[in-house]
């Protein structure tokens, strides 16, 4: 069991699958984080680790039954958001690859 619970029957496998599969899933988006290539590669990795968080953590409120998961669950997609948002910014802030292209 990944994550104990309360719950039995076909909800408690669809819990512990799911929660394999974000496991599963934060792993590889941290191993895109961390070999890039790329600054825009990086940025939708750490977005997307974001996201992965605040679906185990929506996950584990509804297998524990504790509300205050999904509470932080929702702050947590908020700041992710404003900072995708500021990553963006700054991406398009960057000097060029190629100064001779135009937009």
């Amino acid at each position: 069991m990944i994550i104990e619970t309360e719950l039995t029957g076909v909800m408690a496998t669809a819990v512990n699958l799911a929660a394999l599969f974000l496991v599963g899933a934060f792993v590889l988006a941290a191993v895109r984080l961390i070999i890039g290539p790329t600054l825009p590669d990086r940025v939708v990795a750490l977005d997307l680790l974001t996201m992965l968080v605040v679906a185990f953590l929506t996950l584990f409120a509804l297998a524990s039954g504790v509300g205050a998961y999904l509470d932080a669950a929702l702050a947590l997609a908020l700041v992710g958001f404003l900072a995708t948002i500021a990553f963006a910014r700054f991406v398009d802030l960057t000097p060029e690859q190629n100064p001779g292209e135009r937009r």
